[in-house]
Formats: structure tokens, C-alpha cells, sequence
């Protein structure tokens, strides 16, 4: 097994992850933290992929891929947070001016899941913000303890996942998923 992330540019790809069974379901598509509240309830069905299928086309586009071999296995959501919804909440805090990353969504296939797929996938993006000058990268991953958590609510990641990858824990906030608090973990990429 061959593990490679690399910048999710190429549509189909990011569509074999993300993308629903049907392309005129109105399903996430990783856009609920990416653009504002009534874009996402206006883009239904086929229009919530062709937005997708633009970011892809943008730079930088709007994440990182992991590739098991040849085939795609695994997303992460990465973008400066100053484009995204967390740059207006009132339950993640806003912790200083620096111009941070948000790393908000980690998404494995099913059939790919227990290879290690979710660490490289934050390694991936680490990178990613690093190597388009963020000083800062943010998560906000449950903190779930020894507690099991749903693989569908899990896209957040879990705090453990980010402090293996360096992260640290900066705040608490007011958001809880899936009945776990969320935590704001931070890895400074100005050290590094």
C-alpha cells in the first residue's frame, strides 16, 4: 500500500470521495464551513458539485486528496479562515489577527479506512497551508477521550489524531458534535 496526498485539483477525484451516490443530491459536498449560509441553502443538487468542480479549478484549489495506490481514498478541507464560516463564529474562537488556516473536514472511504489515511491526510494539509504561507494551522476536532465516535460525524477529526501530528491545544469553545465538545488545536508552521 502507497499512501501519496496531493492538492485536490482534479474534480473526479474529489466527486469519488465526497460526492454523493446520485449527482442531483443536495448532500454536503464539504461546502457548509466554505461559503456563506445562503449560498449553501440556494446550491442544490447538480449545482453543489459545479461549484465543487470550480474550486477545484481555483488556486489553491479547496483541499488535499489521499491516494491509496492509484485510487482516490481520502479528503481534507483546508483553506485560509478568513474564506470560511469559522472566520464569523460565535462558537470556535477567533484567537488573534494572524491570517490562520482551517482544517475543518478529514473524510476517508469506506474499504480505506484503519491504513493510516486520516494522519497523512493531516500531514497533507499541514503541508498544503505551509507550502501557501500560513503562519498558523487551526482544527477544531472533537474531544471524545476513549469514547467512540461515529464515523459520520467524525469528519471533524479527533483531538488526539491532531496532537499526534503536533497540534496543540489553544481553547476551548461552545461547539459540541455528536454530544463531544470541540477544541481549537493549533500547530504553529512558523517553527517549523
Amino acid at each position: 500500500m502507497t499512501i501519496e496526498v496531493r492538492p485536490a485539483s482534479d474534480f473526479a477525484d474529489v466527486r469519488a470521495v465526497i460526492g454523493p451516490k446520485s449527482p442531483t443530491a443536495s448532500v454536503c459536498w464539504c461546502l457548509s464551513h466554505r461559503i456563506p449560509s445562503k449560498l449553501d441553502k440556494e446550491l442544490r443538487g447538480t449545482a453543489r458539485g459545479e461549484y465543487v468542480a470550480g474550486l477545484c479549478r481555483s488556486v489553491p484549489p479547496p483541499g488535499v486528496l489521499a491516494y491509496d495506490g492509484d485510487e482516490p481514498a481520502g479528503w481534507a478541507a483546508v483553506a485560509p479562515r478568513a474564506d470560511t464560516t469559522y472566520a464569523r463564529s460565535r462558537q470556535i474562537p477567533h484567537l488573534d489577527d494572524l491570517p490562520v488556516w482551517s482544517l475543518w473536514c478529514i473524510r476517508v472511504r469506506p474499504g480505506h479506512r484503519g491504513k493510516g489515511l486520516s494522519h497523512a491526510l493531516i500531514a497533507g494539509a499541514v503541508d498544503f497551508a505551509r507550502d501557501h504561507g500560513a503562519p498558523v494551522i487551526e482544527a477544531y476536532p472533537l474531544d471524545n477521550g476513549d469514547a467512540m465516535v461515529d464515523t459520520t460525524m467524525a469528519y471533524a477529526g479527533i483531538r488526539s489524531n491532531f496532537e499526534r501530528a503536533g497540534f496543540v491545544h489553544a481553547a476551548d469553545t461552545t461547539s459540541v458534535l455528536a454530544g463531544h465538545p470541540r477544541v481549537l488545536m493549533r500547530l504553529d508552521l512558523r517553527q517549523s
